[in-house]
């Protein structure tokens, strides 16, 4: 019979697990979406801010012919990484249309302004180089597959860099709250005494208060900005880190194994990050995994709030406060969407941790979103 090593088992049994890996799966395209970025966004202008008022509020799948002026500022074109990650400047102006005569040497377009006014004739003198190659030149057609915001801007661009967002929050909250946690919670279980007393009595300060209104006193204190909000949620979290291993040190420095490795001479550093917490990674891992959807839940709150990043970023918290007036009205998509999108990935992380704790087999250990 085959053997098997921890870690193959621990894949083995997460891998019975059909919800966790659907979740995995979820996740890991969200993550491979957001990081192409601007490079399948249909507007990869930076913030996917090109606005068109008039097309506003515009329905999912909704269709548009438009005329592509050329701006007459000069607009460099940028490598590959710095469009992948800040985006495209906009070579064009795009003027929505619905219908175009070309005369000698300009267009005649009848200019869309809304769906209740009659359009508006208007004339546009093109280049002959242009006009030479023909309608396509100067005449583009664009689908809004999931609809236009309240400012004519892509919602599907806006949702695809609010992932990217919401994912970055969720990251570095959890390595930074992992950093402060592990650290503070292994000395505090490990060593004892005074300094175990006065650790946790900051842990338990500071378990008192709601994360929300802890984060939204750090951000007072950092100012506004996607940076500020890095350091506020990762902050607020690593309280659950530090108590979670401060109880499994407490209950493994015990063994056998810990008091052969003092006995050999290995100095505390050593014992803690090379005996001890490769012994508790499983419980760490899971709570990293729950506070990923945490930290998603607590930007999106703030952005909601207005302590997220600024605009014109978007993010997905932003974009329900920017439009959450319309649920009652025939634009409820506008609020749903960004909605849908934070229940998902808060969702897909549930199932992973729930894997996660089943294959590593926490059983005593709850976890908490």
């Amino acid at each position: 019979m085959a053997e098997f090593t921890p870690t193959q088992r621990t894949w083995k049994i997460f891998k019975r697990n059909k919800f966790a890996v659907a979740g995995m799966l979820f996740i890991v395209v969200t993550i491979i979406i957001a990081i192409l970025g601007y490079l399948i966004m249909p507007d990869s202008t930076p913030s996917a801010n090109n606005q068109t008022i008039q097309l506003s509020i515009k329905k999912p799948g909704a269709k548009f012919m438009m005329l592509r002026l050329i701006k007459p500022e000069r607009i460099d074109t940028v490598g590959f990484f710095t469009k992948m990650l800040f985006g495209q400047p906009a070579f064009y102006r795009d003027i929505p249309i619905t219908s175009y005569r070309i005369l000698k040497d300009s267009v005649l377009v009848n200019e869309y302004i809304g769906n209740e006014d009659k359009p508006e004739k208007k004339t546009y003198e093109l280049p002959a180089a242009v006009l030479a190659k023909g309608p396509s030149a100067f005449i583009t057609h664009k689908t809004f597959l999931l609809g236009t915001d309240v400012y004519g801007r892509d919602m599907l661009s806006r949702l695809i860099l609010g992932a990217r967002i919401s994912l970055s929050v969720g990251l570095m909250a959890v390595i930074i709250s992992l950093l402060i946690g592990v650290t503070i919670g292994a000395i505090a279980g490990y060593f004892g005494g005074w300094v175990d007393a006065a650790l946790s009595w900051l842990m338990n300060i500071l378990w008192a208060l709601p994360a929300l209104l802890l984060v939204i006193a750090i951000s007072f204190a950092l100012g506004k900005g996607l940076w500020q909000i890095f350091i506020a949620v990762g902050l607020s979290m690593w309280v659950e880190v530090a108590r979670l291993v401060r109880g499994q040190v407490l209950s493994i420095k015990q063994t056998e194994y810990i008091e052969a490795a003092r006995s050999l001479g290995y100095n505390n550093m050593r014992i803690i990050g090379r005996h001890i917490l490769p012994n508790i990674a499983g419980p760490i891992l899971v709570m990293a995994s729950s506070n990923f959807a945490s930290a998603i839940l607590l930007e999106a709150g703030l952005s909601f709030l207005g302590f997220g990043a600024q605009p014109p970023m978007p993010t997905w918290g932003s974009m329900i406060k920017e439009h959450y007036g319309y649920i009652i009205m025939d634009s409820s998509f506008l609020s749903i969407i960004p909605g849908l999108a934070i229940m998902l990935i808060v969702y897909a992380f549930n199932l992973v941790t729930v894997g996660l704790r089943d294959a590593f087999d926490i059983k005593s250990q709850s976890t908490r979103i």
